[in-house]
């Protein structure tokens, strides 16, 4: 077993990691994948439009930007709950928001459309 020492976002943990054999590999049981989600594509940003992705898993708690709203650099345009944690998603420019694909309570996955600004 060997000890290494891991930073995550400025976070410290201590990670044990156990090296097996191929013999020991094989008798293990094989690790089982959940079954990919037949989801309809997520819908692309319109073009020379600025797409909002999601950072992370999580929740959406709150929207506060409609279709057709103008927005500043830095507004906040949705609210994300990931690990117990609120996560305000913000405008990377200004613009009019061209489409909002997320509606408060919906589960997100990272890299998920949230919403576009042209």
């Amino acid at each position: 077993m060997k000890t290494y020492k891991v930073n995550v976002n400025g976070t410290q943990y201590m990670v044990e990691i156990e090296l097996i054999d191929g013999a020991q590999a094989q008798a293990a049981a094989p690790v089982q994948q959940a079954p990919a989600a037949t989801a309809a594509p997520a819908p692309a940003a319109p073009a020379g439009g600025e797409s909002v992705t999601s950072p992370m898993p999580g929740t959406i708690l709150d929207v506060k930007v409609s279709a057709g709203q103008k927005v500043a650099a830095g507004d906040v345009l949705m609210v994300l709950e990931a690990m117990k944690m609120e996560n305000e998603i913000m405008a990377p420019c200004a613009g009019v928001v061209a489409a909002v694909n997320v509606s408060k309570g919906a589960s997100v996955q990272s890299g998920d459309l949230l919403c576009s600004i042209n």
